[in-house]
């Protein structure tokens, strides 16, 4: 079963960067104004700590705010494209190497891309103020279980690799859920940690199923995105290649950092930015 969901993530890995590419070369000469350096280093820097744990979405965010490199109305359709190829490395990489009952990861994995598939057609049409309101609350969220690791608050945790039953309906329910929310910017990564370790799972066990969700889930989101031409395409592109090596260097030669007071750090740079998305929505009412 391993294998089967390895090769089936080899295919979506063909299948969108055949997506991207073709949009992009049919677009190329109507670019966005963006800086590459700027955008390759967010890219760079934000999948790094992604494979160790931070995870991509909210720092992106704030980076790619405070550095005005994209519209707010197209961030969610641009952190999604920018991260599809460099989460798909990362699930390539964690599902070979750490073991999880197959029933309990192909249910969560396609629980989420199916979440994803509903959540990006409503995305993409969005208006901008919309947005930016849920953003909003997305950056929030996204603080709120970053904070509850840091704090140790969800209890649970076992050595458990698979679900069966009621738990496994939970996991796969919760798992759409995210998947659909993951299209607005909430990451995936924190909740789904927590998910897993609530129900009792190894912890070990969250990254190649939050991994592998994501990978799943954001070849066919991104793609949706792409066809409504609602993604920053010049940033998305330069993020994702620098991105790609960046995943390769976390996960083969540095593996592990001391990143306790980078969260820290994350957390407060995610509620500033929350708090920026929320006034950019008030002002976007009053115009």
């Amino acid at each position: 079963m391993t294998t089967a969901i390895w090769i089936a993530l080899i295919f979506l890995s063909i299948f969108f960067i055949y997506t991207l590419s073709k949009d992009f070369f049919a677009h190329r000469k109507v670019l966005e104004d963006v800086s590459v350096l700027k955008t390759a280093i967010i890219g760079f820097v934000v999948n790094f700590f992604d494979v160790l744990g931070i995870g991509a979405f909210a720092p992106q965010t704030a980076l790619l705010k405070f550095t005005k490199q994209t519209e707010d109305r197209l961030l969610p359709g641009t952190l999604n494209v920018a991260n599809t190829v460099p989460v798909l490395i990362q699930a390539l990489i964690f599902i070979q190497i750490v073991e999880v009952e197959s029933l309990t990861l192909l249910a969560m994995l396609l629980a989420a891309m199916a979440g994803a598939v509903f959540g990006a057609g409503k995305v993409a049409k969005m208006p901008v103020r919309r947005i930016q309101i849920i953003m909003g609350f997305a950056l929030l969220v996204t603080a709120f279980f970053m904070l509850s690791g840091q704090m140790n608050w969800i209890q649970g945790g076992g050595e458990a690799i698979g679900l069966s039953g009621w738990k496994l309906a939970v996991a796969v329910g919760v798992n759409f859920i995210l998947g659909a929310f993951m299209t607005v910017g909430i990451g995936l990564y924190a909740p789904c940690m927590a998910l897993v370790y609530a129900l009792g799972m190894s912890p070990l066990v969250a990254f190649p199923i939050m991994m592998g969700s994501c990978a799943f889930l954001m070849p066919p989101a991104s793609a949706k995105f792409i066809k409504e031409g609602a993604y920053n395409r010049k940033a998305a592109v330069a993020m994702a290649i620098p991105g790609a090596i960046a995943v390769l260097i976390a996960a083969f030669i540095v593996k592990s950092l001391p990143l306790n007071t980078l969260r820290w750090v994350v957390i407060g740079v995610i509620v500033y930015t929350s708090v920026v998305m929320f006034r950019s929505a008030q002002q976007q009412s009053q115009t």
